[in-house]
């Protein structure tokens, strides 16, 4: 036996391992949240409950992927499409289905404010409080996400508009951490969203 001692693989770092499966799971979250987002350029309720699916299998990924504002995010998913699945059947007048609107110029200052805030504030929190890779892109993709999916259950066209910011910002930071199929996805998301946002403008 030698008397040097073992050098460990040092090629991906121990806290950065991934559990077994975590490579299906992944694919299966993108295959759902594909899905989901298609649906929902095409105005198709069923877009929640797809939505539904994807988000339980981001909580995973998340959060064996230490990108801990996006857990919290996945859990804000999973309450507002079970609120959206029900707004978009029976939101409108009459307990009718919903119709696409748009936002006032004061709505659009008003949440505009709020993501610029909430993205210092929140990335600020975890890069002081928590072992986060990337704090403010993180926070960033939450605080767009969060806006963007709260109009998206009221069918705001600008919602949108919040999407495509969102999904050219977590492109990146997804790469960066390595989640390659996911960094892929959102570029495949930024794509369709751009798609969602001419589809509705028709519907206008």
């Amino acid at each position: 036996m030698s008397g040097i001692p073992a050098v460990p693989d040092q090629t991906v770092p121990t806290a950065d391992r991934r559990p077994p499966g975590f490579l299906l799971i992944e694919i299966l979250a993108v295959i759902a949240t594909l899905a989901c987002v298609w649906l929902t350029a095409k105005d198709n309720i069923l877009c929640w409950p797809t939505g539904i699916i994807g988000s339980l299998l981001y909580l995973y990924i998340f959060y064996h992927a230490r990108l801990y504002s996006d857990v919290l995010l996945q859990l804000y998913f999973l309450f507002t499409s079970i609120y959206g699945w029900y707004n978009w059947g029976h939101g409108g007048a009459g307990d009718t289905a919903l119709k696409v609107t748009r936002l006032t110029l004061a709505a659009t200052g008003g949440w505009a404010a709020v993501i610029i805030i909430g993205t210092l504030l929140l990335g600020s929190f975890m890069k002081r409080r928590t072992r986060a890779a990337i704090p403010y892109g993180d926070a960033s993709i939450t605080v767009l996400s969060l806006v963007a999916q709260y109009l998206l259950t009221a069918k705001v066209l600008e919602s949108w508009a919040l999407w495509i910011a969102t999904d050219a910002i977590a492109t990146v930071v997804y790469w960066k951490r390595r989640l390659y199929l996911t960094a892929g996805l959102y570029g495949v998301l930024f794509v369709l969203a751009c798609k969602g946002l001419m589809e509705w403008i028709r519907l206008l």
